[in-house]
């Protein structure tokens, strides 16, 4: 039987991206990137609810991470979930689920310095776009333009009309 392990998240960074390096010398990247997600409940009121996803990057992603990303710019990652266990000096048992990255694509535009708070989206009711009425003026300019049109191809026509009552032969130079 087949199995699925995949996460797709489009969030915010909420700290910068920290490298570090393993014994071996293989880059690893972690940061933090957190979800908005807003609805309105049964009584119309507006509810949200913010989840922070810890990321991981390994190897040249890793690096890459550290000189695109940074804290407060919007970021869609690709990757597994994946959950590791450890003992905590005190002697309790601690895990931690995170998102080991595969792909990441930076959303917010080079060289843009934005905060956190900048970014976040409002939810609005849908406003319908009135339809557009046709200004008068068009169609005023467009009459005026036929006229000159008009105008013109007269004018063309009488040229056209003196060009074949002059001879060349006739001018005396």
């Amino acid at each position: 039987m087949f199995s699925l392990n995949r996460a797709q998240i489009i969030g915010n960074i909420t700290r910068e991206p920290e490298m570090r390096y393993t014994p071996n010398g293989q880059g690893v990247t972690s940061f933090g990137v957190a979800t908005n997600r807003r609805w309105r409940n049964q009584q119309g009121e507006l509810q949200e609810d913010t989840q922070f996803h810890e990321v991981v990057a390994w190897g040249k992603l890793a690096e890459l991470c550290t000189q695109m990303l940074h804290k407060g710019s919007k970021v869609y990652v690709e990757g597994r979930l994946q959950t590791r266990s450890w003992e905590a000096p005190d002697g309790s048992r601690r895990q931690r689920t995170e998102v080991i990255m595969e792909n990441f694509v930076p959303l917010t535009p080079k060289g843009a310095i934005t905060a956190l708070a900048e970014q976040t989206e409002r939810v609005e009711e849908p406003v319908k776009p009135e339809k557009p009425k046709p200004p008068v003026q068009e169609k005023a300019k467009s009459k005026t333009q036929k006229k000159a049109t008009k105008k013109e191809e007269k004018e063309t026509e009488k040229t056209e009309e003196i060009d074949e009552d002059i001879n060349l032969e006739d001018i005396p130079f």
